[in-house]
């Protein structure tokens, strides 16, 4: 039983539609792998019994004769992130825990209705503010790799969607759902050796999920290869009247569209990105990747995005503006969390909830959200930081002049050591090549490319114009066919 945990989402898709073997035969081996991996902590909640009542309902419609839903048979995990009715919800967060939803996200409903199972809630950075898994409530997550032989150095699964990528890469689901504000799907799968795509802001609904920086805030799937990822996104994709900002366009057949023949694109290769203390090998990926592109057919040109150097700076701005504003509304009166001493009044309540839920990286970035906001600092900081925002949306619109995609490293480096970087300005570094695609709203994918000399993965990083996830995808596609990248962690856990 334990092959099926082997394959991806396509693999098991056909095969339950085949009948090579049952939706609850699937589900039984993921409920197994999950429920014996509580070393990775991947998992704040583990809900076997929603997999196994959707594997059901997929046999009993095989057996029936009718037609499979797009995803029958395909057990997944759900960030924790996204409201479950019924089932606990937290943004890994204190302030929330305890609450069940008396509501389905937009996104999770619509990965129902395609057949979709759930195996559990997925850990996350509290509030998806991290990108190491260090600050969730429930603890860290761990990744399933290591470093070479014989050490055991816990390493970090990337944030904030580090439980997806580390149940991914360790075979605990198939795919998972992800968020990504500025690089919370990217920088996990490229840390782990699993891809992951940000689709153009507004393509997947964010209503129901819980809001970071809602002007940046985007769903998407994260899963072993390119394919699994188009098929994903599919079922989560779609226009919502429930949100304002979603996109009121048809979904594209993503996989049936997939090609990896990129003849007649011109790939760019932005001279920003190449940094000062840029690890050789991630260079030397790079370069590989351009190698890689070339041979399937795209034509490599040089391009410039000029204020690239500034998006770092007004990302960490705009993100914890956006956030003070979201959060306030955890203030103890109508749900979660509530601190009350005898005594207190209203706002000594408000104050000593928020202290007691909220951990150290949310405070951080709520105070300076506050400070960007408050009067006197408002036009100093967060306006000029939305105008730097424009600037780099203009730099990408005037790229697309010269090429149809971008091609770039995810991340600085491979995944380090859990309690490596302790410095918040170090941590923030990580999304350097992330944030940019962020604050345009534009589509980019992370793909691993291959392994450091300590046996880590790395990822590429293709970065399309707003909504030709068609093309992202395919040049994904393209570089996962040449980089034949099939390293798995051992397991250890």
């Amino acid at each position: 039983m334990s092959t099926l945990t082997d394959l991806g989402v396509a693999a098991i898709r056909n095969g339950v539609r085949d009948g090579e073997f049952s939706a609850r035969e699937v589900a039984e081996a993921f409920n197994a792998a999950v429920a014996g991996a509580d070393a990775l902590n991947a998992f704040i909640v583990k809900t076997p019994e929603h997999a196994l009542a959707a594997a059901e309902a997929a046999d009993k419609a095989r057996a029936a004769g009718e037609t499979l839903k797009p995803l029958a048979g395909v057990p997944i995990g759900m960030k924790d992130l996204f409201a479950t009715k019924g089932v606990q919800t937290t943004a890994a967060s204190h302030i929330l825990e305890g609450f069940k939803p008396e509501y389905e996200s937009t996104v999770s409903h619509k990965l129902w209705d395609a057949g979709a199972g759930m195996l559990g809630k997925l850990n996350l950075d509290q509030f998806a503010m991290g990108s190491s898994n260090e600050t969730s409530y429930f603890g860290n997550v761990i990744s399933p790799w290591r470093r070479g032989e014989g050490d055991n150095t816990p390493l970090a699964p990337g944030g904030s969607s580090g439980g997806s990528s580390a149940a991914i890469a360790a075979r605990l689901c198939p795919a998972a759902t992800g968020t990504d504000t500025g690089g919370s799907i990217r920088q996990p799968a490229a840390f782990t050796g699993i891809s992951g795509i940000k689709p153009t802001y507004g393509r997947c609904s964010r209503w129901g999920v819980v809001a970071f920086a809602s002007s940046l805030d985007q769903a998407g799937p994260m899963a072993r290869d390119v394919r699994d990822c188009a098929i994903l996104l599919e079922a989560m994709a779609g226009f919502d009247p429930k949100d304002s900002t979603s996109l009121d366009m048809p979904v594209p057949n993503w996989e049936a569209g997939l090609s990896a023949d990129l003849r007649g694109k011109r790939v760019g290769i932005p001279a920003e990105y190449r940094m000062d203390g840029t690890p050789a090998e991630i260079e030397a990926l790079w370069q590989q990747g351009i190698a890689w592109l070339k041979d399937a057919g795209a034509e490599i040109v040089d391009v410039s995005l000029p204020h690239t150097k500034y998006a770092l700076p007004a990302y960490y701005i705009i993100a914890p503006a956006e956030a003070s504003s979201n959060l306030a509304r955890y203030d103890g009166v109508r749900y979660g969390l509530r601190e009350l001493a005898e005594g207190q009044n209203l706002q000594e309540m408000y104050a000593a909830t928020r202290a007691a839920g909220f951990g150290d990286e949310v405070k951080r970035r709520i105070l300076i959200g506050t400070y960007v906001l408050s009067a006197g600092f408002y036009d100093a900081y967060y306006t000029q930081a939305q105008k730097v925002r424009t600037l780099i949306a203009r730099d990408f619109d005037n790229a697309w002049s010269q090429c149809d995609l971008l091609l770039t490293p995810t991340a600085p480096s491979a995944a380090f050591g859990l309690g490596e970087k302790v410095d918040p300005l170090a941590m923030y570094l990580n999304d350097v090549f992330t944030v940019p695609a962020s604050l345009a709203g534009v589509p980019a994918m992370s793909v691993p490319g291959g392994l450091d000399a300590a046996g880590l993965p790395l990822g590429l990083q293709i970065i399309g114009k707003p909504f030709d996830e068609q093309g992202v995808l395919n040049a994904g596609l393209a570089i996962e066919q040449r980089a034949g990248f099939t390293a798995r962690p051992k397991a250890w856990w």
